[in-house]
């Protein structure tokens, strides 16, 4: 087998705001040849798999900016510096969605673009979510519906387009292929 790691010889910074940061990097190449790295720094996200008591899977809609269109997307948002990812995931389901649940069951990590981006996220199987009798104040800059699909909708959904985010591709294919939808 071939040595594949890659060491870091130097670090640049060009780019810092409130949750990321942008470096490059110098490396050493497995064949002692260097290269220069560019890497986005990113806190990590959590992304919440919900079914409702209809068995439907909620998804909230917003605008994506960088690709010019409006998403239906699985809950999701970025971890806070020092919090636990379930804090994370609860706080999330409330705000995006108005509901809370009985507990989250954590059931796996990905990384979202290894070939520039450090982020992982840790997605969380919602059990028995429950409508909350009050608003949860969400984030100033975020404006969301919310949709509660079938299954057949969600796969009509991937197929026209309006879901194209991985996070949400993967909780579908979670939810069928371990029979839960």
């Amino acid at each position: 087998m071939k040595k594949l790691e890659e060491k870091q010889l130097t670090s640049q910074e060009y780019y810092r705001n409130s949750f990321l940061k942008v470096t490059e990097d110098e490396v050493i190449l497995p064949n002692d040849k260097q290269a220069k790295r560019v890497v986005v720094h990113h806190p990590g996200g959590v992304n919440l798999i919900a079914l409702d008591e209809a068995n439907r899977l909620m998804l909230v809609e917003q605008y994506r900016y960088p690709i010019e269109k409006a998403t239906l997307e699985t809950p999701a948002g970025k971890i806070e510096p020092g919090e636990e990812t379930s804090v994370t995931a609860k706080r999330e389901l409330e705000e995006e969605t108005g509901y809370t649940c009985e507990s989250l069951k954590m059931i796996g990590r990905f990384a979202t673009s290894p070939g520039f981006c450090n982020e992982y996220i840790e997605n969380f199987l919602v059990i028995n979510p429950q409508k909350l009798d009050y608003e949860v104040a969400g984030d100033e800059d975020e404006f969301i519906n919310l949709y509660h699909v079938t299954k057949e909708e969600a796969l009509k959904f991937v197929e026209e387009g309006r879901i194209c985010d991985f996070k949400t591709i993967y909780a579908i294919q979670y939810l069928i292929l371990h029979h839960q939808w």
